[in-house]
């Protein structure tokens, strides 16, 4: 039995909802560290508080992934989770520009971040379930359309509030300007209601079809026996002795050398990991298995294929944080000359900021669909490898940029970049994935997005500050740097799936 072959409005409706979610998530990205900045925050202070919503990530993502592959409700079974997350990150959103404080916002990008890797990570898993593999390029190549758009609009929205409607892009101190707040509101409304479209036109196979699929058959996970129980009792106790050992030592540093405490966050949770793999060891070693037991040993028998992106994910990502977290102060101070966030410099530069993330994110949209044609012409890693050495270039060329109009062109190469990151990785994934896991694994790659993130916010901030001067435009430079590694590292990336491109086939 093999899945049929889905039509372009199906596949349409089925990615609709990330629409609502980038649309969310644009308006965090490019407005955070600017209301950080409104609320009181030093420029090199504003990475850790990013880092409540990352660890969020790291924990929410798996978890989900765990339970959506075991669920099954009136709504099926990934769905459940899509909607959960909308109604709590629309709630977020609207109060996210309303903080009185700098904590009350921190607290709400990190429910808002945990609201939407609710809603994100089943939808990964939705295209695995739903599609055939040679369906699966062109149904993340749909996603990164939808998520195009949906940044799109969600970045410019305080641009098009104050110079099309004539609403205010400044305030008085410590006061979110009124362009940004109705700009969260109406990002509320639209994720809400794009993740319904999908929850309400869209249908899952029942875990009786999925078990009934030949390529699933294929990818089944043998029993284990005695001997291979015993091994995995003993790969969990090593790999926690390590990672504790390594926690432990990358902890002095910081202390030894009196650095920014931010550090510890990342050495003291490599221990904390250690830790966690060395209490399942124990639990298996009693012969229970449960879910945290499952999560933290599959975490150590990912598929090859998994493996091999977990590095391209890392730089790709920690590149994609540098600018998100850097850009509007990177842009402000190095090109417009100010770090006053009160001046109509600074904020005419904040605005032109969400119009240069508008613009890489229209990039991606438009290129989203051509990226399934380059992979069947060349591969899937030679596309991948273009688009990233594209975004990294852009970023490095910010540094030599004057004139705030040539922005533009360096914003053409990080939508390709971006467009590729959002589809090409979750393509040659998925095809590598056990189906009863599915969820879980789409879940457990989110690590690769998450760590890299609070590595750029325990790192770059001590980088700027002690290194660069205060300048936050080698941040950019490095994220430059990143992306083209990442690339680089696609090479070494095993994918051999056949490829479809023409959407309107089966229409």
């Amino acid at each position: 039995m093999k899945k049929r072959n889905l039509s372009f409005w199906e596949i349409w409706n089925m990615s609709f909802g990330f629409l609502g979610i980038q649309f969310g998530f644009a308006l965090q990205n490019a407005n955070t560290s600017r209301i950080f900045e409104t609320l009181g925050a030093e420029v090199e202070r504003i990475p850790i508080l990013w880092i409540a919503a990352p660890v969020t990530g790291l924990v929410v993502q798996p978890i989900i992934g765990y339970f959506s592959d075991r669920t099954w409700t009136r709504l099926g079974r990934r769905r459940p989770y899509f909607l959960v997350g909308a109604v709590l990150a629309s709630i977020a959103l609207c109060i996210m520009p309303n903080s009185p404080s700098l904590w009350v916002a921190a607290g709400m990008l990190w429910i808002m971040d945990a609201s939407i890797n609710i809603s994100m990570e089943p939808f990964r898993a939705f295209v695995g379930d739903n599609l055939p593999s040679e369906q699966r390029t062109l149904g993340f190549a749909m996603q990164s359309f939808f998520i195009g758009i949906g940044a799109v609009v969600g970045s410019v929205m305080p641009y098009v509030f104050t110079n099309w409607f004539g609403i205010s892009n400044t305030a008085p101190e410590g006061v979110i300007p009124d362009s940004v707040k109705w700009s969260f509101y109406v990002g509320a409304a639209v994720f809400l209601l794009s993740v319904l479209w999908t929850v309400f036109r869209s249908r899952e196979y029942t875990p009786e079809e999925l078990d009934a699929f030949a390529e699933n058959q294929q990818r089944e996970t043998p029993s284990l026996t005695a001997e291979g129980e015993s091994l995995r009792v003993s790969k969990l106790r090593s790999y926690g002795v390590v990672m504790i050992l390594v926690g432990i030592v990358a902890t002095f540093f910081p202390y030894y050398f009196n650095l920014q405490k931010e550090l510890y966050i990342l050495t003291v949770g490599i221990g904390l990991i250690g830790v966690l793999f060395m209490l399942a060891a124990a639990v298996r070693s009693r012969n229970v298995e449960n879910g945290f037991v499952v999560i933290m040993t599959d975490l150590l028998y990912m598929p090859k294929t998994m493996k091999q992106l977990a590095s391209v994910q890392f730089f790709s990502w920690f590149a994609l944080f540098s600018m998100w977290i850097y850009t509007t102060q990177a842009v402000t101070g190095h090109i417009y000359g100010t770090t006053d966030p009160t001046s109509q410099v600074y904020n005419d530069g904040a605005d032109w900021v969400t119009v240069l993330f508008g613009v890489y994110n229209g990039v991606a949209a438009l290129v989203a669909f051509l990226l399934p044609v380059l992979a069947k012409m060349t591969s899937r890693k030679i596309t991948h490898l273009l688009a990233l050495v594209l975004g990294g270039l852009g970023l490095i060329s910010v540094y030599f940029i004057s004139n705030p109009d040539w922005l533009l062109v360096s914003m053409i190469g990080v939508g390709v970049a971006w467009a590729s990151i959002l589809s090409v990785p979750y393509a040659m994934l998925a095809g590598a994935l056990p189906p009863k896991k599915m969820g879980y694994y789409m879940g457990v790659f989110n690590f690769f997005i998450v760590i890299p993130q609070m590595v750029a916010a325990t790192i770059l901030g001590f980088m700027v500050n002690r290194i660069f001067d205060d300048e936050p435009i080698y941040a950019l430079i490095i994220g430059g740097i990143s992306m083209i590694l990442a690339g680089l590292l696609t090479l070494r990336v095993e994918d051999h799936a056949v490829i479809a491109v023409d959407p309107l086939s089966e229409a």
